[in-house]
């Protein structure tokens, strides 16, 4: 009798975070979490909120569409995370092979948009290709895995500005001029510094959107997801370390806490005495968090409440697509 509680109170539960039935079922295929390994997993506990694609947290300035109790969706969180996936795939795959993702990929809800810039880095060190190599299969894993949970709710991939917005992004730290351009695609330190923009607001992005999922089956699966992109920031803070590059990570760094609010959410991979900083984290040793807003903040390169701008030129799809007001 407990097996079967527990089995239909899964079952319910995902069926509440997701769009439909078939949504529901591509949800516990992509998870594994179909036969035996639901019954494994007891019971998750209450309080699961409505995942309506209208669902969002009115308290965040991120829309005026809410689930029944008020709160985000877990399908609109999950497909906040998506559009970030579909970022960082197209700027490591692209680095890795020379191409981004297959049209199989791509498609969605909302507006499929283009990839602009990218191709082969020429990698200097072996360490540095085959980091690269796995942090693509891992982001590139990561989208196939949100768009097969998600189904039909899935939003497409939007139009990403991978050369301009970089440029954008090393002028306004302060780390070429204004007449100069940032390629992170020329040679392996630039590709890190690139991967340095993305890798850290994941993490802070992750972490932030965890209070907001409801489901504890989806809370899993994006805490697995931010223990990788956690590996990936610490890889790629401690080659730039290692390669000397502190001066200009800390201007970057310093860069996104602008564009982010009055909070220190930010660190650099040295400290204020020059000792390493490969772990960001307040004084607890707890990593920051960064509100949707925030996020898009950064990527939209843009401290003011805004729908589009740098690495995403038309905007983000979902429901999830404005930065919230910090200029």
């Amino acid at each position: 009798m407990f097996h079967g509680f527990t089995k239909k109170f899964l079952n319910d539960s995902i069926e509440r975070s997701t769009d439909n039935a078939m949504d529901r079922r591509r949800f516990l295929r992509a998870a594994g979490l179909t036969g035996a390994g639901v019954a494994g997993l007891g019971v998750l506990g209450s309080g699961i909120a409505s995942a309506s694609e209208g669902g969002l947290l009115g308290g965040l300035g991120l829309g005026d569409s809410s689930s029944e109790d008020g709160g985000v969706s877990d399908a609109a969180v999950l497909n906040f995370a998506l559009n970030l996936e579909y970022l960082e795939a197209e700027f490591y795959l692209r680095a890795v092979t020379g191409e981004g993702l297959k049209d199989s990929q791509i498609d969605g809800k909302g507006d499929l948009g283009g990839v602009t810039g990218g191709y082969k880095v020429r990698f200097e060190t072996k360490i540095g290709r085959q980091y690269a190599e796995e942090i693509a299969q891992d982001e590139r894993a990561h989208v196939d895995f949100l768009r097969s949970a998600l189904g039909e709710a899935r939003v497409a991939r939007p139009e990403i500005n991978l050369q301009e917005a970089f440029t954008a992004a090393a002028q306004a730290a302060g780390v070429i001029g204004k007449n100069e351009t940032f390629d992170p695609f020329k040679d392996e330190t630039s590709f890190l510094l690139g991967a340095f923009i993305f890798e850290d607001v994941g993490v802070t992005a992750y972490k932030g959107a965890a209070p907001l999922v409801s489901n504890k089956t989806f809370l899993e699966a994006a805490a697995g997801i931010l223990a990788v992109e956690a590996y990936h920031a610490g890889l790629v803070r401690t080659l730039l370390l290692q390669g000397g590059a502190a001066d200009v990570v800390g201007k970057i760094s310093d860069a996104r806490d602008s564009l982010d609010g009055p909070s220190d959410l930010d660190q650099g991979i040295v400290d204020g005495n020059g000792n390493a900083n490969i772990v960001p984290a307040d004084e607890n040793s707890i990593a920051f968090s960064r509100t949707p807003g925030q996020v898009l903040n950064i990527v939209y390169l843009n401290p003011e409440a805004v729908t589009s701008g740098g690495f995403f030129p038309e905007g983000v799809n979902g429901t999830v697509d404005t930065s919230d007001a910090n200029g």
